[in-house]
């Protein structure tokens, strides 16, 4: 058994800028991230925090973000089992929530780009140390800080950035390192002690001479992502020690129990995951002696960026959370691995909640909401809804053809009429259930996104066929017209 990781820090990531639970949810749930084995949270707060001052802008406007009386009140939960907090602030890439306000657009590397942010701007590089400065004053415990730093998109295409690039020795590396280097050492400065974490991306495709000379080395350490279930062992492990001869031995790793799958993803794999996990242990095993693996962070993705669709939510992952960190304790996904999540949760796999007595149904919290997602999303991605504008009887006797020329089978247009009535009635019950639930735990705004992205697609143009096919049959007065 590799101890390697059984040993090292367990960071559950929470991803709050999409679906931020209700803050007594939230409260609820790091005890039972406690309870599952987790040590530690890696919280990404994005436009959750309550930014004051000149960044007040960047604050949720869909829903008010967390006050600071709640965020205090996070991480006394957390310190009360134990569990360390460590930020997550993005200062380069994924700045969509901050680029997006026309204040700050011309921040951006390049105009299209939300997400970058223009590395030659010295309000830009102000702008990110403040938000790192209100952060970590409303965190004095925390002594780690993740500076993100990935898939910096566009980097080098601003037209400052083409100058810059066009000096003899310049080039994209030293672009990127440059400005986190400036950033990581003005927080240094403000708060010495600070472990500064970033995600290493964007390092992969740099030699050690390269990073060593930087002078990033003693500065940031090193996050390895990656959430693939056939992940790369023996390409990842020799990466870390090239790292490592770089200079930087103390790494971290990240895993993912969510949202990694696709970006509309509902209902979350235990099996993909645990997969994900067992890969990371065997690069543990194989990694050598000078490696200083500092933990692993199981990343819980709740949108694949600032403006992409809502993907699993956290109750329907929960057993997958719970089958990842059990896998990393015992060093594989073991028989008594299974039991302890069983034990816990009532429940190994999230589609199995419906299956289990009614007393095991809220074993866990949130199971009653996972349930109904599973149903519910059973429903939208049935055959008979994804494939009903195919049938053979709207292909057959429905087609644009027959809607322009009015040319209708009254029986026929009458039996897909009733059809989809009943597809469409079946599925609003459902939805009113879940919405019921889920409103429970996250805030109305939250639920309404999530049923106008993931239901409304499904059922939109059933609704319309079915209003067309009414429309048609009131102008026909259910006769038929001559085809001849």
């Amino acid at each position: 058994m590799d101890l390697s990781l059984r040993n090292s820090k367990r960071l559950v990531h929470l991803d709050l800028k999409g679906a931020p639970p209700r803050i007594g949810y939230l409260l609820e749930l790091i005890q039972v991230f406690a309870d599952l084995g987790a040590t530690g949270l890696l919280i990404e707060y994005e436009d959750m925090f309550p930014y004051e001052g000149d960044l007040k802008v960047i604050q949720c406007k869909a829903q008010p973000p967390y006050s600071r009386k709640e965020i205090m009140s996070i991480q006394e939960a957390a310190s009360s089992r134990g569990l360390e907090i460590i930020p997550l602030v993005q200062t380069f890439g994924h700045l969509e929530f901050v680029l997006k306000h026309e204040v700050f657009r011309k921040l951006r590397e390049v105009d299209y780009c939300l997400g970058t942010l223009n590395p030659h701007c010295d309000q830009g590089v102000k702008l990110v140390q403040e938000m790192l400065r209100q952060v970590m004053e409303l965190h004095p415990k925390s002594t780690s800080l993740h500076i993100g730093a990935d898939e910096v998109y566009m980097l080098g295409l601003g037209e400052e950035s083409k100058q810059w690039l066009s000096a003899p020795g310049h080039n994209d590396h030293q672009l990127f390192l440059r400005h986190v280097i400036k950033v990581a050492k003005g927080i240094r400065k403000k708060v010495p002690k600070l472990n500064l974490i970033m995600w290493d991306d964007m390092l992969r495709s740099m030699t050690p001479k390269i990073i060593k000379e930087s002078g990033l080395v003693g500065l940031v350490q090193p996050m390895l992502w990656d959430y693939s279930p056939v992940l790369d062992v023996d390409n990842t492990v020799m990466r870390m020690e090239l790292y490592k001869s770089a200079g930087m031995s103390q790494q971290w790793v990240a895993s993912s129990f969510k949202g990694s799958t696709t970006v509309h993803t509902c209902v979350t794999s235990t099996q993909r995951h645990v997969d994900n996990h067992v890969q990371w242990l065997k690069v543990a095993s194989g990694l050598s002696a000078g490696i200083e693996l500092q933990g692993i962070a199981l990343t819980g993705w709740q949108r694949y960026d600032h403006l992409s669709v809502l993907c699993e939510l956290m109750p329907v992952s929960l057993p997958s959370l719970a089958s990842c960190l059990q896998t990393l304790l015992h060093g594989g996904f073991t028989e008594e691995a299974q039991k302890k999540v069983y034990d816990k949760l009532g429940t190994v796999e999230v589609e199995d909640t419906e299956r289990l007595p009614s007393r095991m149904s809220s074993s866990f919290v949130g199971a009653k909401l996972a349930e109904l997602i599973v149903k519910l999303t059973s429903m939208l991605e049935s055959a008979e809804v994804r494939n009903f504008q195919n049938s053979m009887f709207v292909r057959g006797w429905f087609t644009p053809y027959h809607k322009q020329k009015k040319i209708i089978s009254p029986l026929i247009a009458q039996q897909i009429k009733t059809q989809a009535e009943r597809i469409i009635d079946g599925v609003d019950i459902m939805v009113q259930e879940v919405r019921k639930e889920m409103r429970l735990l996250y805030s109305d705004y939250t639920a309404q996104e999530w049923l106008d992205q993931h239901v409304t697609p499904v059922l939109e143009p059933l609704q319309i066929l079915l209003k067309d096919i009414e429309s048609v049959l009131n102008d026909v007065g259910f006769c038929t017209t001559s085809v001849s």
